[in-house]
């Protein structure tokens, strides 16, 4: 059975405190770095399943630095070096309290929401008559608070945001800024690999003073891709889409009475569910890279985690 990494206990060289997220263990060190470990947990609708994904933290981790480096011609962001495949080592932000998140499709929670009747998202009005999976006229934020774990992000304005504080005005009108230019970058290197970049997050945070892109970018976590061969074709059926992201997880819970809420149960995850999730994984990964997923050996992951990075801060 290969392997996966679900918790991590790692005792770098100037290390001053570690954050346990959803997926992500972001260990603090000393002169302003982090390094952080894609590991290999799922989370759904906010929730911590309870089997681990081989290979998911080296993917997200593989992708999220290819996408950084193919985007500081528009943004700094705070990557400095991977040492492992499954970690990043970057400068130390403070972060903004929200995520911006920006859509091209109406689809997801957007059109559950616009289903049910609401018009309007975030303070962003939306047309009358869309259907789901429609493109917008241009692409809309839609913003949400970034909540502690076990808490659900809220939807937020930009007017709720400014009001309180969250950002000044000139730093919200540069993370718009970024976050429009990120996304069409993100959508001209989708659709040469034959893909559309549906929705997304970024994540942005402040290093002496400059605002910085933070986190990950463009991952199938992070993101919605649908394929765009066939795409007018289904929409105009009012067929499903193909999609590449991590909805068919999302589904999978759903169709087995599981969606976050008190009182229900995670259905089980069996070896064969983590294996179909894993290989849709390095799927999502090969179409998003153009690249061929090479598996980093699992038998020793944390020995290789500690090793390779302990090398790489002790040459810093």
């Amino acid at each position: 059975m290969k392997a996966a990494l679900v918790k991590t206990d790692f005792h770098f060289p100037g290390q001053e405190s570690v954050y346990h997220g959803k997926v992500r263990d972001v260990y603090s060190i000393k002169d302003n770095l982090l390094v952080m470990v894609a590991t290999d947990r799922i989370s759904a609708f906010d929730v911590i399943l309870p089997e681990g994904i081989p290979y998911k933290g080296q993917m997200l981790n593989q992708i999220a630095a290819k996408f950084l480096d193919a985007t500081t011609d528009i943004c700094p962001n705070w990557k400095l070096a991977s040492p492992d495949p499954m970690v990043t080592v970057g400068v130390r932000c403070e972060g903004f309290p929200v995520e911006m998140i920006v859509r091209g499709y109406l689809c997801g929670s957007a059109w559950r929401a616009y289903k049910s009747g609401v018009r309007e998202i975030c303070g962003v009005k939306l047309p009358e008559g869309m259907r789901e999976n429609e493109r917008f006229p241009e692409p809309i934020i839609t913003p949400t608070t970034k909540a502690e774990i076990g808490e659900h992000d809220q939807d937020i304005s930009k007017e709720e945001i400014l009001a309180r504080g969250l950002a000044t005005p000139e730093e919200y009108a540069l993370l718009e800024k970024y976050t429009m230019a990120l996304f069409k970058r993100g959508t001209e290197i989708a659709e040469k690999r034959g893909l559309i970049l549906v929705d997304t997050k970024y994540e942005f945070g402040k290093h002496n003073g400059q605002i910085y892109l933070m986190d990950e970018i463009h991952t199938p976590d992070s993101s919605r891709y649908f394929y765009l061969e066939g795409y007018e074709e289904r929409f105009a059926k009012g067929e499903p889409q193909k999609q590449l992201s991590k909805e068919f997880v999302r589904e999978w819970l759903m169709e087995n009475g599981f969606q976050g809420k008190e009182g229900q149960q995670v259905p089980e995850m069996t070896p064969e569910i983590v294996e179909n999730i894993s290989n849709r994984y390095i799927e999502l990964f090969e179409h998003i890279t153009g690249e061929s997923f090479v598996k980093a050996d699992t038998s020793h992951i944390a020995e290789r985690i500690e090793k390779n990075v302990t090398e790489y801060l002790n040459t810093l």
